[in-house]
């Protein structure tokens, strides 16, 4: 279980619609460092759409006058605000629970690597992970749920 983030582009200062499809930049998910979407090999996700290898990139887009971020709930956030909820991520007390002795059984079970600050972070070598972020983010390609 996660939260989805998405740009919208093309918004209307008055009445909030965009144009297009929105793009996906990533998703949060509680314990774990955060799925932010990479298209680094420039996979369109429409006919506009740019190369996007890492935060600095997505950083770029936001920066533009007419776009907006909204979680999947449709609740709008400042770039600020989701550059908090990607870099500044952290948890605690995750063991012992019942699914879990230690940390390293949590990683075997569910393929990943302790990260910074208590996070989990997804394995490279996972097929969608294309690369670590320089914090507590991991680089992602492919389909979300």
């Amino acid at each position: 279980m996660g939260t989805n983030y998405y740009l919208h582009r093309g918004v209307c200062p008055h009445c909030g619609r965009g144009d297009g499809e929105p793009w996906h930049i990533g998703k949060s998910s509680a314990g774990w460092c955060f799925a932010l979407h990479v298209e680094p090999n420039g996979i369109d996700w429409d006919e506009d759409s740019p190369a996007i290898s890492d935060l600095d990139d997505w950083r770029k887009i936001w920066a533009e006058p007419t776009t907006l971020i909204r979680d999947e709930y449709g609740d709008t956030l400042t770039p600020e605000e989701m550059e908090r909820i990607i870099t500044q991520r952290n948890w605690k007390g995750r063991y012992p629970n019942p699914f879990y002795e230690t940390e390293a059984d949590f990683c075997r079970k569910n393929h990943c690597s302790p990260g910074p600050n208590g996070l989990a972070r997804h394995n490279i070598a996972s097929g969608h992970c294309v690369a670590h972020g320089e914090g507590t983010w991991d680089c992602i390609t492919g389909e979300f749920s």
